[in-house]
């Protein structure tokens, strides 16, 4: 965050309500607040969401969640109280938007269906993400990210060949289903918006959004029987296109574009290679990949990977190094773009943190507010839905708001 002004987001005065905890939901959430939606965060009292005391923490909060909640409002609301449900439909009876991520049917157990919901407000969207979505034979089992990346393929493909199939290193069934879900939001608003006012229901299921980007995997079985495996860090198929040692570490060389190739093999002295007419094309050079691997790793291997990619740039071959944290933290590209961000915490702490995405010129997304504690925003948001104060203070009493 800076002290100039950030104008209004694209997403301005669109009210979310969100009632997911951890990864799935609240990305989506995230997403929408980062360009201006007004986000109300309900949390269970006491707790909160569990993300809070999630990896590394500082002063008892986890610096995740300065990324996950920042421009959000938090309300500690008991969801499981008659009364505390009757808040949640005043507030849902007013917002554009509700994201869940609780087990399919909780929801209808409290009596907050989307028919019910939607009967209060007609024009109500709601993100439901779920392991396996609100309908099929598994819609009751409980469900996680890694569970999604498993069956939905992405977790065959990942570590090399024969070995133990690894995660990424991060949620990524999470963040694909939150994204997939946005993105549902907003053809929901803008269906709504063009086409009569109604809402609709949006059912993303986290091994579906996972599914959805695994390329030609079912293709290629359904015409070939052909099952794609694990291939390291190659990409089967398209050749060259891997990693290759250095002498202090790892590049990724992506050469095969047909006079890429050509320019790579002038810039490691294989014009050999490069002019062999079997390898003029992907198909030839798939054939062959094997060799070619090991003619650019006998250049890549006694050389730097400052050096190669010194190299290869010079040759527009496209070329990267293997980024840890630091390096993403110290690289110029990354601050030029705005990409790494100073924000601060509500306990006084400045923590750096990712930037916006995508980057709307016109209506840029930024920093408004920084992750909340847990309820700083309960009696605010009680008041704008016209609760008194004493109304508020017997809430409290009861132990349904916090």
């Amino acid at each position: 965050m800076t002290d100039t002004p950030i104008p209004p987001g694209a997403l301005s005065g669109l009210k979310v309500v969100e009632m997911g905890q951890l990864i799935a939901g609240p990305f989506a959430g995230k997403t929408l607040a980062d360009f201006g939606a007004e986000v109300v965060k309900i949390e269970a009292p006491g707790s909160g969401d569990p993300l809070r005391n999630w990896r590394l923490i500082q002063d008892g909060t986890s610096v995740w969640w300065q990324v996950q909640s920042r421009n959000k409002r938090s309300i500690a609301l008991d969801l499981r109280s008659a009364e505390g449900q009757d808040i949640a439909r005043r507030l849902i009876a007013e917002a554009d938007v509700l994201i869940e991520n609780f087990r399919p049917g909780t929801l209808e157990g409290w009596g907050m269906g989307y028919e019910q919901l939607s009967a209060l407000n007609p024009g109500l969207i709601m993100l439901r993400i779920s392991g396996y979505g609100q309908t099929g034979p598994y819609r009751d089992l409980p469900g996680f990210g890694a569970i999604g990346e498993a069956m939905g393929g992405l977790r065959h493909l990942t570590g090399e060949p024969g070995r133990v199939p690894v995660r990424c290193g991060i949620s990524i069934g999470d963040t694909l289903a939150a994204l997939h879900g946005t993105i549902g939001i907003l053809m929901a608003l803008y269906h709504r918006q063009a086409h009569g006012g109604r809402g609709q229901v949006i059912d993303v299921a986290l091994h579906e959004a996972v599914f959805n980007v695994m390329e030609s995997l079912v293709p290629e079985y359904s015409a070939f029987g052909a099952v794609r495996e694990a291939a390291g860090s190659a990409l089967p198929g398209i050749a060259p296109s891997n990693a290759y040692r250095c002498e202090d570490g790892y590049v990724l060389v992506a050469g095969n574009g047909d006079s890429i190739f050509k320019r790579l093999m002038s810039t490691i002295g294989r014009d050999d290679l490069g002019n062999d007419p079997a390898l003029a094309d992907n198909a030839g050079r798939v054939k062959r990949v094997a060799e070619i691997d090991a003619a650019i790793e006998a250049w890549t291997a006694p050389r730097t990977v400052a050096a190669v990619m010194d190299a290869l740039n010079a040759a527009r071959v496209p070329v990267g190094k293997v980024y840890t944290a630091k390096d993403i933290v110290e690289d110029p590209h990354y601050r030029a773009r705005d990409m790494i961000l100073q924000q601060p915490t509500r306990d006084g702490h400045v923590v750096e943190v990712p930037g916006i995405v995508p980057k709307l010129l016109g209506t840029p997304g930024g920093v408004r507010s920084p992750a909340p504690k847990l309820g700083d925003d309960t009696d605010a948001v009680l008041r704008e839905i016209g609760l008194t104060e004493q109304q508020i203070a017997a809430l409290r009493e009861r132990k349904v708001v916090a």
